[in-house]
């Protein structure tokens, strides 16, 4: 599956949150990641995030979709790079 996934969390847990985010998804902007993860690695990554947050104070938003088909990302404004724009 493809998914989209936007946070909003207390300073003090962002390099955290971001950390683990990282792992399983591409970083697109502050706080916004994207990618295509496997079932069992979703859930391992909302587990992870729930142990993380405050579900209090803290919010994540996960968009899911089936494929990347049924996504188009327009960009305005600079576009940042992705690891998918470096050469390994």
């Amino acid at each position: 599956m493809f998914v989209i996934l936007v946070y909003d969390v207390k300073e003090e847990r962002v390099q955290k949150l971001h950390k683990l985010c990282k792992r399983y998804l591409t970083w697109v902007q502050n706080s916004v990641f994207e990618g295509e993860i496997t079932e069992g690695n979703f859930i391992k990554l909302t587990k992870d995030i729930d142990k993380i947050i405050d579900k209090n104070y803290d919010s994540v938003l996960i968009y899911k979709f089936r494929t990347k088909n049924y996504y188009e990302r327009q960009e305005i404004g600079i576009n940042k790079p992705s690891h998918e724009d470096f050469i390994f």
